[in-house]
């Protein structure tokens, strides 16, 4: 059922034990979201636990205290949390976690702001906003819990990530009220912007350089593809979690509505992040292929070879750039 940010707190604080969980391969928002719930439990006496099925990708492994997020539960819960995470396949290995605890009548809650949430869990609270710490945000004054310095830390991280530095057209004044009041809770925000979006090893820097030689353009120069291989990583010496941010450069380009990062997972998997810049909505886009998130960023895989999965994906963008 679809409930308050309010009666979602009134069920945390009853609870004895909680399981936080995030989809899989999370970026700042999820990871941000997670974290700052938790801490707030801890402020709070209310035991907990924060799971991802995914390893912590190398561009948010600088985060204080992300080493205490899990793969899997090590302690019973009776509530379990999901934030950021639009249906529970994208929970992954943990979705196996997710229909346990409804087997075991464990009330499972959903926090979220992607358009295309389903609202899979008991609990949910959904609405559509830059980023979900947004919505984690109001949950922990509804708790009661306090702003401190490392809870606004993890909410500015999700706010920073999710908002595109504050350059997305969601953007709105609830979005920077909050963040003013994260950083005078003593969330460092150069510190952080530095660190997400321009410290970068060598390695990073040198597939990106290979990578945008690489740019196709299809559709009059409208729709612009970034194909990220394993090749290239293997020869630069670098990993997944350094490819966040790529798809925005593609999209800075003049004549580009969509922008695709196709990044191969392995032979003949691709995962797909799309954004646009003023009318394409890629949350219907990345809808055809079982995907899905926000109108003008969202995601899907592909799966086929190489050549197959851009000509599958240019047909279907050519469909919006109407």
């Amino acid at each position: 059922m679809n409930c308050s940010l309010e009666q979602i707190a009134n069920r945390i604080k009853s609870a004895k034990s909680v399981l936080i969980v995030g989809h899989m391969r999370p970026d700042g928002d999820a990871f941000g979201s997670a974290l700052a719930l938790s801490t707030a439990l801890d402020n709070l006496g209310i035991e907990n636990e924060v799971c991802v099925e995914t390893d912590i990708p190398s561009n948010l492994a600088f985060i204080d205290g992300i080493d205490r997020v899990k793969k899997s539960p090590t302690k019973a819960y009776d509530l379990l949390v999901c934030v950021d995470c639009s249906d529970e396949q994208r929970l992954g290995a943990l979705s196996e976690e997710f229909f346990l605890a409804k087997r075991k009548k464990i009330d499972t809650v959903n926090i979220d702001h992607h358009i295309s949430n389903v609202g899979f869990a008991k609990y949910n609270f959904v609405r559509e906003c830059a980023a979900n710490c947004m919505n984690v945000a109001t949950l922990i004054a509804d708790l009661g819990a306090p702003f401190d310095k490392k809870t606004s830390e993890y909410l500015l991280i999700g706010l920073l990530t999710d908002s595109g530095n504050f350059a997305h057209d969601d953007v709105n004044e609830e979005c920077l009220s909050l963040a003013a009041k994260l950083v005078n809770s003593g969330a460092d925000i150069r510190y952080y912007n530095y660190m997400l979006f321009k410290k970068q090893p060598k390695a990073r820097a040198a597939l990106y350089a290979k990578t945008m030689s690489g740019m196709r353009y299809y559709h009059e120069d409208r729709f612009a593809v970034i194909v990220v291989t394993k090749a290239n990583m293997d020869a630069c010496g670098a990993d997944n979690g350094m490819t966040e941010g790529f798809v925005d450069f593609p999209l800075n380009v003049e004549t580009v509505e969509v922008a695709a990062s196709v990044m191969e997972v392995k032979k003949g998997q691709y995962k797909i992040s799309l954004r646009s810049k003023e009318y394409a909505d890629v949350n219907k886009i990345a809808g055809v292929y079982g995907g899905g998130g926000h109108v003008r960023a969202a995601g899907c895989m592909l799966f086929g070879e190489l050549e197959e999965v851009l000509d599958k994906l240019s047909y279907t963008v050519s469909q919006y750039l109407e």
